[in-house]
This record gives C-alpha cells, structure tokens and sequence, in this order.
C-alpha cells in the first residue's frame, strides 16, 4: 500500500480508501465485515462512510452502514487502527427522511452525536458536508444554473462556528467538504483563514476517467490552496469494469438496480468507455486497474475512495496501487478524453 498525508495535519492515510455505500442493501453485515478484515490486511486504513448510506438512501435502511462498521469495531477492537470519515447528509428531497433542518447548529449536533453512537467510537477522524446548502451544480449537472428565488443566505461562518465547537469537544479531529464547488471551497477556505476557524482539509467528488470535471476549477484550487480529493465513483458504477458493454453484469449489478445513476451509461459514456477499454487491453490491463490507476496517480488525488461487493473485486481494486501508466498510455487517455470529455458529469 502507499499512504499520503491529509492535507494540513499529521495523519497518514492510505492512497486506496475503503467505500462503504453498498453495505445494508447489497451487501450484509457479514459481507462488509469480510471486506473491512480484507482491506485491514491489505493496508488499508481509511474508511469513509456517512449518515445517509446505503444509497439509495431511503427511510428503512437508514444509517445502517455506520452501524455495520460499529459492530466492527466493537467486535474486533480495530478503532484505533482505522482513520474514520462520515459525513452529515445535506438538506432536499434526497434526505428529508433524516432531517430538513440543513448545517444549522442544532442539525450538525444531532448528526454528529448520532453517527459517534452508531459507529461506537468516541470520536470521528474526518467529518464532511455531503453537499451544499444552496443550490448549485452537483450529482450531474454540468452547468450553474442561478435561481434568483432561491432562499439561503450565506452561513459559511457559522456552519465553521458550529464545527469549531465539535472539535473542541473532541468529537470530531478535522472538517471537509463534499460535492462542493470551487465557489463553495475557496468561501470556506477564506472564513478558516480570516477568523480563526477549523479549515475544510478535503473535499469528496466524483472523478474518474467518464468524470474529470475535478479539472476545470477545483484542481487549481486543490494545488493552490492544499486541499486534498477524496475521490468517489473512480470506476464510474461499475461501467469501468467493463462488465455492461460485455455483457457480463448481472441483475443485481448497480445499474440495473439503481437507474437514477444513468448518466455512467449513456451514448456518449459507452463509447468513451469502448475506447479506454481498448487502451486497457493493448497495454495488457484490466479496464478496472487501468481505470483506478489513473486515479491514484493525480497529483491532487489524496485519496481514491473504492467500493465494491464482493472480496474479488474489492482485491482486484486494491492491487490497482500496484500499477503505474506509461506516457502512452496516458497520451492515449488524453486523447479519448479531449474527443469525449466529461460523458458522465
């Protein structure tokens, strides 16, 4: 394994980080205390999770996966061996069966007590805002669109206030963002630096060879401002296995369960994906471990947050740090992705 820094502390954490959405809907307890003793093993030790998985989130499974992951804890006292991450879920219809009261002081209290007794820890490594309060351009929307109607007022200091008092509480070690945008990042990055408060160290998107919107804006700010990516869906739902424009995916393979993650699966994403394969296979990879390679080698990369549901895939990924890509390789990515940018943003 090889390990990085979070950014602006001394923790180490592994560049493969443990994703947990699928546990309590496709996968079992059983199944997510399997991959979590695999990955221990393999090296890892960052897990990430939130309040609202499994996704789909919905009002029945609700928080099971930070329960699954307590019930790890407890049963194989591995805590102290694992940097922790979960996140408080934003406001809108996605989540109004968690609550509807946004980053308020009151809601960030709930959360963060709730997830600290499911998880059975005392505290969390690294809490995160799962998405934005206001409106803006996140979960596939390419462009920014402004409301003129829209109700939220600039809270960005008091959110860092509330999360202040957490730390000092010793419930939580350090803050980041998620699905956030590059205007969302550098406000919070300027209230941390102008009034003395906790400084947002990662932010959790999606990127992957179908999703390199992280380029356009955010990169700069990552390399100029040293906050690292948590990046998510680096194997795009599965579709950089390959398995769907093969034929080998089966009913219970994500996207034939959850259609709302369409956009991975598109015209445009299918052939962009035929065409990474073909690289993949004259260069003698898999299109998962080329896939997954090219994400852990990003210079802004923190870390490559992977999923998977069951223990072959989830090795298969892991060994994915072992590879490294040529400048052909590399080239011939760039090229598919200059003629095809983007198919899944």
């Amino acid at each position: 394994m090889k390990y990085t820094t979070l950014p602006n502390t001394d923790i180490k954490v592994s560049k493969i980080c443990l994703g947990t959405m699928t546990w309590g809907n496709q996968n079992t307890q059983d199944e997510g205390f399997a991959q979590m003793d695999m990955a221990l093993d393999k090296g890892i030790n960052f897990f990430d999770v939130a309040e609202l998985y499994p996704v789909p989130a919905n009002a029945e499974t609700y928080a099971e996966t930070e329960r699954i992951i307590g019930n790890w804890f407890t049963k194989t006292g591995n805590r102290d061996k694992v940097i922790l991450a979960t996140k408080i879920a934003g406001p809108g219809d996605y989540t109004a069966h968690i609550r509807t009261t946004g980053f308020s002081k009151d809601a960030l209290n709930e959360a963060v007590n709730n997830s600290l007794k499911r998880l059975q820890t005392d505290y969390i490594d690294l809490y995160q805002l799962h998405w934005p309060e206001r409106n803006t351009n996140t979960f596939g929307q390419r462009d920014y669109k402004h409301n003129p109607n829209e109700e939220w007022e600039d809270n960005f200091n008091d959110i860092l206030h509330h999360l202040d008092e957490l730390i000092k509480a010793g419930k939580i070690r350090h803050v980041g963002l998620s699905n956030e945008r590059a205007w969302g990042a550098m406000r919070y990055l300027e209230e941390s630096k102008h009034n003395d408060l906790p400084r947002m160290i990662t932010i959790q998107n999606a990127y992957s060879l179908l999703c390199r919107q992280f380029e356009s804006d955010l990169a700069e700010v990552a390399h100029r401002e040293n906050i690292g990516l948590l990046a998510y869906s680096p194997m795009a739902c599965g579709v950089l296995s390959a398995k769907y424009i093969k034929g080998k995916d089966q009913p219970n393979s994500r996207l034939n369960l959850f259609p709302r993650f369409s956009r991975y699966s598109s015209a445009q994403s299918t052939e962009a994906t035929k065409r990474y394969l073909k690289i993949a296979e004259d260069n003698g990879m898999t299109l998962a471990q080329m896939s997954l390679a090219f994400v852990n080698e990003r210079p802004f990369i923190t870390s490559n947050i992977i999923g998977a549901t069951n223990l072959e895939q989830l090795e298969e990924n892991i060994n994915s740090i072992n590879i490294s890509l040529s400048e052909d390789v590399i080239k011939a990515i760039n090229k598919v992705h200059e003629e095809i940018p983007n198919p899944a943003t």
